[in-house]
């Protein structure tokens, strides 16, 4: 790519180009984007109905064969190869561009069909009209044949279908920019000469560098179709000339079929059906010639020969929008990059690679000003089925994958948990369901969990209480680790349902306002019970203003629940029974004040691994 960094201050000027150094891309306007095809590989980059750029991928078939170097025949095959190429390539922007609509998508039977159509359309238009006309004024009208000698005719004949379709040719370019869409492929059209302009003339590929330079190239399809017009009347000149000496000639067809109309019109068709076999002539041959002519120097003769190509393209090229040279740009790094590194893979649009995606991902983080970059990793996890370990196997990202992760990425955007986005949670050792049913577990209450298990493995505790038990998480830590008989409590139904898929029969559910249906003696409860004061929970992130309510709202003071937990959980509690709570980082003196008003003993206060209180532990009095 250092090339693409050496700033010069030449522009492609197509009436004054200057020096500069072609390269080996050509490209194609297609709907919405623009198509670049390199030695090695071809990029398309396309813009869907939502505006999204979408790029497609693919390696080239190696051209290693004598046939791709010899002169004429090489010009051939590159024919048909583009011809057929450029329909597949256009039926798959049309797709992008139809967007979700899938019968408006045209399908490999609609491709084929196309490329019917078109070839019989572009006979119709540029090879039977042209006969037709001058079939109608010359030998209609004036009876040419009659008038001067076979060679003339010939001449004049093909000189008339040569000067046809160069008019046919330039009001079929003027009426198709009419319509909307047909102009805004031509200023695609634009945005990719003027690309590849860009870098031939060593400027930074850039949408300011590139909308400075010329939207006319040497190199430009529409300049092949005028040379192969000149090359027809050569070729079909020449041909006609040596049938001629077989005898078969305009007064030969005239006496087979005994009327002169009739056997001009005959000799025309029979000249139509030879045109069209001579077409993979006249493009080899006009495949050199552009070759030939693009590769001289730029000089005042050779513009002779560049001009009216030029002045073709003013049809067929359009200033582009900012948006479209991007796609260009995009189209053509990615085949500078394809090209040089083999081990780069192929990508179908709405698909990504890894590295694209992890990136893309990045970028959505940081645009929402998220800053956890670990956050990125699970969120590809999620998405991909994957250990974080296993991340770096990964290649490319499917359609479905790319679609799952960009909703999620949209989500997340949005404000709402990853946790959410994704469904589920980690807690200890211990992964969970989770959904906005519930409050989401976080490191600090795995401190208290751990501070539980602790006292029960230390007491020998047999049975155990999860009050308030939300999504689960500490009622299945206690189970994993110590086998204690234990009993998880929540008013809310749907924080039930999310617990009972988590502790899989692990723990009695009892639905309960705090211990008012509690009817059983434990040897430990255990409560992260909502603590935030109420006029606060406005000022908290998104992320944890949008988790339940019910969950955070701890009363003006955010110590209502420790009130009441206090005042009777003692009668729920064995001899030498715990409490363990968690606390907010500021309430440690007044959560410790509430329980020794309620006649607790022991009563202490624990950090956690930040160093901020977060627990506090009683025993019963």
């Amino acid at each position: 790519m250092g090339k693409e960094n050496n700033k010069s201050t030449k522009k492609s000027k197509w009436d004054n180009p200057g020096c500069y150094t072609p390269c080996g891309i050509g490209g194609q306007a297609l709907l919405e984007g623009v198509m670049m095809r390199g030695k090695k590989s071809t990029a398309i980059c396309c813009r869907n109905e939502k505006g999204e750029t979408l790029l497609y991928t693919e390696r080239n078939k190696p051209r290693t064969g004598i046939q791709y170097k010899m002169p004429i025949l090489r010009g051939i095959i590159s024919f048909f190869i583009s011809l057929f190429s450029g329909v597949k390539y256009i039926t798959k922007s049309a797709d992008v561009y139809a967007g979700e609509d899938e019968e408006s998508k045209i399908g490999p039977i609609g491709m084929l069909l196309t490329v019917l159509i078109s070839f019989v359309f572009a006979i119709a238009l540029f090879i039977a009209l042209p006969r037709l006309i001058h079939w109608l004024v010359w030998d209609v009208l004036v009876g040419l044949s009659n008038l001067v000698e076979n060679s003339i005719y010939i001449l004049i004949i093909s000189l008339t279908d040569g000067l046809i379709k160069v008019l046919v040719l330039i009001a079929y370019m003027w009426l198709t920019s009419l319509n909307k869409d047909i102009k805004r492929t031509y200023m695609y059209h634009g945005a990719e000469h003027k690309t590849i302009n860009c870098y031939e003339h060593n400027l930074e590929l850039t949408v300011e560098n590139v909308q400075s330079c010329s939207t006319r190239h040497d190199r430009c399809g529409t300049t092949f179709l005028f040379y192969t017009i000149i090359v027809s009347i050569i070729v079909i000149t020449l041909v006609l000339w040596g049938i001629s000496f077989t005898g078969f000639n305009v007064e030969l067809m005239k006496s087979i079929t005994g009327n002169d109309i009739l056997g001009t019109l005959l000799y025309n068709i029979i000249n139509i059906g030879i045109s069209i076999l001579c077409v993979p002539i006249m493009a080899g041959i006009s495949y050199e010639l552009l070759q030939l002519v693009a590769k001289a120097p730029d000089n005042k003769f050779f513009l002779i020969f560049k001009a009216p190509g030029f002045a073709l393209q003013a049809l067929t090229t359009k200033e582009p929008e900012d948006e479209m040279v991007d796609a260009a740009i995009k189209a053509f790094k990615t085949v500078i990059e394809m090209d040089a590194d083999s081990n780069i893979p192929e990508k179908d649009f709405y698909e990504m690679l890894y590295p694209e995606a992890r990136k893309w991902l990045l970028d959505c983080y940081e645009k929402a000003g998220i800053d956890d970059e670990s956050e990125v990793d699970w969120m590809l996890c999620y998405v991909l089925e994957k250990k974080r370990n296993e991340l770096r196997t990964v290649v490319k990202l499917s359609k479905e994958q790319t679609q799952k992760l960009k909703e999620c990425a949209k989500k997340r955007a949005d404000g709402m948990p990853l946790d959410y986005v994704t469904g589920e949670s980690f807690f200890l050792n211990n992964k969970l369901f989770v959904s906005n049913a519930v409050h989401l577990p976080r490191m600090e209450t795995e401190q208290v969990a751990l501070k539980a298990i602790e006292l029960i493995k230390e007491k020998g505790y047999k049975s155990g209480l999860d009050l308030m038990t939300g999504s689960g998480c500490i009622a299945l830590a206690l189970k994993t680790e110590t086998g204690i008989d234990i009993t998880a409590s929540d008013i809310s139904d749907e924080a039930l349902e999310v617990a009972k898929k988590n502790l899989e029969g692990k723990a009695t559910l009892v639905k309960s306002e705090l211990l008012d249906n509690i009817s059983g003696i434990y040897d430990i409860i255990v409560s992260n019970p909502p603590y935030i004061r109420s006029g606060e929970i406005s000022t908290l992130a998104n992320e944890v203003k949008c988790q339940p309510l019910i969950s955070l709202d701890g009363g003006e003071d955010g110590l209502d629940y420790y009130k009441k937990i206090a005042l009777v959980a003692q009668n729920y509690l064995s001899d030498g029974g715990a409490i363990v709570v968690e606390i907010g980082h500021d309430q440690a003196s007044s959560v410790k004040a509430i329980f020794d008003a309620g006649g607790w003993k022991e009563i202490s206060v624990f950090k956690d691994m930040s160093g901020s209180d977060r627990m506090v532990v009683a025993f019963k009095g």
